[in-house]
């Protein structure tokens, strides 16, 4: 005989202790308890019929003796959203990690000190694991380096969101830095585009072109195949601009790549499906 419990008081072994095997059943009552049975409150006059559940009974370790539990049958299963990508041609040779469900590591090196500090950020305020190496000729100057670190990031995104199933989709986030307060808002739509309206008052900060943050985010976005917009609503120091950009950003990312619970593992869109083109 089956028992179930109301959904919400569930609990399941742990997953160390959790099997592949997973058995579905269906309650079935006794043939006089056919009819829907009514469960009266004692402070209410309301009438609650219960509907029939479904039960799964879970083995642990090795054995049979699983305890078995109500669950909704669409059960959604864990699993790692990591995309790894090397890039190598004959201006940089770039390796790119990037774990959605990380804790904020970040281990970056791209011979580009400020790059390094913008990478810092995006690990910390996303929650993701940010490991970046690259190597280029920045002896001519950064463009190459800061483009091609952008493309690997936006194509080991893309390799880790996967079908994205499950997910948010949508990302918005105001961040200020000081005086400055910039505003970003971004779709993982499949489908690359870029608004950008950054005023930036020097052409550098330390040794790297104010230019280059346009061109990070317009790299990332076409490998991604990502919408995504920046907003310059306050500022006026260089620094305070380009980081609250990436604070921004990466905050909005880790809204929009986080899991929706309410829908069950299916796509955020109408269509059912979001692809790259």
């Amino acid at each position: 005989m089956e028992l179930f419990a109301p959904s919400g008081f569930l609990t399941c072994p742990s997953s160390q202790s959790l099997k592949s095997r997973v058995r579905v059943s269906q309650t079935i009552l006794p043939k006089r308890l056919h009819q829907p049975f009514l469960l009266f409150s004692t402070h209410q006059q309301n009438l609650i019929q219960m509907e029939p559940q479904r039960s799964i009974s879970c083995a642990i370790q090795t054995g049979e003796n699983g305890s078995t539990i109500t669950s909704p049958p669409e059960a959604v299963v864990s699993v790692a959203r990591i995309g790894e990508v090397k890039r190598i041609t004959k201006e940089t040779n770039v390796h790119v990690k990037l774990n959605l469900d990380g804790s904020g590591i970040s281990d970056s090196s791209t011979c580009i000190p400020f790059l390094d500090h913008m990478l810092d950020q995006l690990a910390s305020h996303g929650l993701f694991d940010v490991h970046v190496k690259a190597s280029g000729d920045i002896h001519i100057d950064d463009h190459h380096t800061n483009e091609d670190v952008a493309l690997a990031i936006g194509t080991a995104l893309l390799q880790a969101l996967g079908d994205r199933k499950g997910i948010n989709r949508f990302g918005d986030f105001s961040a200020p830095l000081d005086e400055a307060l910039i505003h970003v808002s971004l779709d993982l739509s499949g489908r690359p585009y870029l608004g950008y309206d950054l005023h930036i008052p020097t052409e550098r900060v330390g040794t790297y072109d104010t230019q280059l943050v346009e061109h990070f985010f317009q790299s990332l976005v076409n490998t991604s195949g990502m919408t995504l917009h920046i907003r310059q609503l306050a500022g006026k120091n260089s620094h305070h601009i380009m980081e609250a950009t990436f604070k921004a950003f990466a905050r909005a990312l880790r809204q929009a790549t986080e899991y929706d619970p309410r829908r069950r593992g299916t796509v955020p869109s109408s269509k059912g499906v979001l692809s790259r083109s």
